[in-house]
């Protein structure tokens, strides 16, 4: 009998441990930074440009992706629309006010500038001579600054021909077009992880 009752005693908390194992954690027991600490912290050497993006939700997800990796700044480019903006803020959760951004006209007047600041210009996109995402190994000293383009059209050709390189990701199936905020979620994990390694 004893033994019995020893035996189940283990199996209970055997299973109380193993669920116990995943227990979710609360938003409280999350190590968040602070906004000032955020604006403070060190960033990824990466910067965000959206080419003429029309999809305000679009624009809040990859807020709240730079927020995530801590992404230098996102340039808003040609009909990119800005905060504040509902739409923008339903997505963004607040990113808005820690992501640094900037409103420029025309994107290729920005890769103009961004190159004479040394920045290495990358466009994500399909093209001839583009080298697939997981054969790019991000130079740790450069800044890089990462071009997505409208849902529709991607990125302009005059901007894809100014860029120094072209990145693009592999996909196996039929459509072979992943939306703006999911590429950008892939491509900055991507060269995160590979400049953090």
């Amino acid at each position: 009998m004893r033994f019995l009752l020893l035996l189940l005693i283990y199996a209970l908390k055997t299973v109380f441990l193993w669920v116990m194992k995943y227990r979710k954690l609360n938003n409280s027991e999350l190590p968040r930074l602070s906004e000032e600490a955020f604006k403070e912290a060190p960033k990824t050497p990466i910067i965000l440009v959206l080419d003429n993006v029309r999809s305000l939700h679009n624009i809040g997800s990859v807020f709240r992706t730079a927020d995530a990796f801590l992404i230098e700044k996102i340039y808003l480019c040609g009909i990119t629309a800005c905060p504040p903006h509902k739409d923008i803020h339903k997505t963004a959760l607040g990113a808005t006010e820690t992501v640094a951004w900037e409103y420029v006209s025309e994107t290729q007047e920005l890769v103009e500038q961004l190159k004479r600041e040394n920045t290495h210009i990358i466009s994500i996109e399909q093209a001839e001579q583009a080298v697939l995402l997981p054969d790019f190994f991000p130079e740790r000293e450069k800044k890089h600054a990462l071009i997505f383009g409208n849902e529709v059209k991607g990125v302009s050709q005059a901007v894809v021909s100014a860029s120094d390189q072209v990145i693009e990701i592999p996909q196996l199936g039929t459509k072979h077009s992943l939306n703006i905020a999911v590429s950008v979620g892939v491509v900055v994990w991507d060269l995160f992880t590979k400049l953090r390694g």
